[in-house]
């Protein structure tokens, strides 16, 4: 046993009875802080000859590290205490039940725009994909709709703080209409060397499903809706086939094939002639009842050679209508307001 054994036995101690980190520190500061009893101890050397100075400092040394371990450890100790009361106090009961998670489901809009999408797929109409901010070119003016037309005075309603070349802001599109004129200046563009060699340029068949913007907020109308509009391009394409895709596709849709159509003259400025289409149930609910659901029509010269083709070689037709309203007739829905306002309670059906 040397002299430093006695400090080191107290230090432990002191250790022994701290019963939190700041105990802890205090009593280090005892025996190796700037004032403790190792630091007096390594100050008073400086009285010694060198002989003693290593002799004594050696020992002394010795002394601090056994301090010091025995420090360290009661820290450990300390913070395992700390965190068994932590997990004690935070422990999960694992014998409750578990929370079951319901399993989730598309919305019931969803569910239409694929429905709607396989089957003009199976038409041969590919599906067609563009942004929902769109200039003023794209959105009107390709459609024969210019600055200031009366058309216009229902949907140029939203606007964004960018602007085009044209020094019009952009906006958020009111229709999927500019989608058309986009995938029609790619589908050119595609087969532009292919004409260039003398071969022909395959028939524009697509649909552009998607979200659109109005001011509008009723319970059969919302600000933000979602449109889905055909077009059908070729050298040989009449009101006719209008008829036809549009008679299948609802009688595919609704699964009834004694559903009747009927074409109403209408006018929108990126089609002449133009029609609304109404549909009519002969059985359920809304039997007898002429219900609207498209607009449609012959595409207008104009909205042909804005897309780069010849209107004289060229002709088609087009349709809009509203997977939403669609989507209330399927499932016999009263009020478009529903499916956007994130009830589970009510969306969970459609799962």
């Amino acid at each position: 046993m040397n002299e430093f054994d006695p400090i080191v036995g107290s230090a432990r101690e002191a250790f022994a009875r701290a019963a939190t980190p700041a105990d802890l520190e205090n009593a280090k500061a005892q025996f190796v802080g700037k004032s403790g009893r190792i630091t007096e101890l390594m100050k008073g050397l400086a009285a010694l000859s060198v002989e003693e100075k290593k002799a004594r400092g050696a020992a002394i040394n010795v002394a601090k590290q056994a301090i010091e371990a025995a420090l360290t450890e009661r820290r450990q100790q300390l913070a395992d205490a700390e965190l068994e009361a932590q997990l004690k106090a935070e422990a999960l009961d694992v014998s409750l039940p578990g929370r079951a998670r319901e399993p989730g489901g598309l919305h019931p809009v969803s569910l239409t725009m694929e429905r709607i999408e396989r089957i003009f797929a199976s038409m041969g109409f590919d599906v067609a994909d563009g942004p929902e901010i769109e200039s003023d070119w794209h959105s009107f003016t390709s459609l024969n709709n210019p600055p200031n037309h009366p058309a216009r005075s229902m949907q140029d309603t939203f606007y964004v703080d960018i602007q085009g070349d044209d020094g019009i802001p952009y906006n958020l599109r009111p229709h999927t209409s500019p989608m058309q004129v986009r995938y029609a200046h790619q589908h050119i563009k595609k087969y532009a060397d292919a004409v260039k060699a003398g071969g022909t340029m395959p028939e524009i068949r697509v649909i552009a499903p998607g979200r659109t913007y109005r001011v509008d907020s009723d319970a059969t109308h919302s600000p933000m809706f979602h449109q889905c509009e055909g077009l059908w391009l070729g050298e040989n394409v009449s009101f006719k086939d209008l008829k036809v895709v549009f008679t299948d596709f609802c009688r595919t849709f609704f699964e009834s094939d004694d559903l009747a159509l009927r074409f109403r003259p209408s006018f929108f400025p990126f089609t002449e002639p133009s029609a609304e289409i109404d549909i009519q149930f002969q059985h359920g609910p809304l039997a007898g009842r002429w219900l609207e659901v498209a607009g449609s029509g012959q595409v207008h010269p104009e909205v042909v050679r804005n897309m780069g083709l010849d209107p004289e070689r060229f002709i088609g037709f087009a349709f809009g209508m509203g997977p939403d309203r669609l989507t209330m007739l399927r499932y016999g829905v009263n009020d478009l307001r529903l499916f956007f306002d994130g009830d589970v309670r009510f969306l969970k059906q459609f799962r």
